[in-house]
């Protein structure tokens, strides 16, 4: 079975980040991972704070906590400060995404994690935001990457298998998201 599949019948099965990210291809699951592998690093500028990172989540062997917490905080809920853990494979998923498309650059954030209250915010202003969007369960971002057309952003993401993918080219980025693999 290819680890496409693998992943997608992981996914929809309701595993969780843990276990579907040995299905991820070209990334295998941190604890078969050999401690000499090379480390997986993302960089993010937040366009909403203005803010930059640039982080190992992953390397000799094992998560990277303090890398883990530098994303996490990048992918806050700006407008209320509120952090969460975000789901790792959303990490890796962004990580395989990048290296599909050989993008070394700065990945810019739209919208990472966002609290119920901000989430609720949104859906009343627009009819766009789900009221249980997979942003509240800090499993999704809306990203895109500058000289990378977007719709070759969102082609290499739907190639991918590993969640949900959202098109939305007038306001300039794409839609991740670890749940269940899916697009619009």
């Amino acid at each position: 079975m290819s680890e496409i599949c693998t992943l997608r019948r992981r996914l929809l099965g309701g595993a969780g980040a843990t276990m579907m990210l040995a299905g991820l291809p070209g990334i295998a699951h941190a604890s078969r991972q050999s401690p000499d592998a090379p480390a997986r690093t993302l960089s993010f500028y937040n366009r909403h704070t203005g803010e930059r990172t640039t982080a190992d989540f992953w390397g000799e062997g094992h998560y990277q906590t303090e890398g883990l917490g530098q994303l996490d905080n990048i992918l806050r809920d700006h407008r209320v400060n509120e952090v969460a853990p975000i789901d790792r494979g959303l990490y890796e998923l962004v990580f395989l995404l990048a290296q599909k498309l050989d993008y070394h650059k700065e990945i810019h954030l739209i919208s990472g994690y966002r609290s119920m209250k901000t989430n609720e915010m949104l859906a009343a202003r627009s009819g766009g935001v789900a009221k249980r969007s997979y942003h509240t369960k800090a499993m999704a971002v809306d990203i895109a990457m500058p000289g990378i057309a977007l719709a070759d952003v969102r082609k290499a993401a739907l190639a991918l298998q590993g969640g949900g993918v959202g098109y939305y080219p007038r306001s300039g980025f794409v839609h991740l998201d670890t749940g269940r693999v899916r697009r619009w």
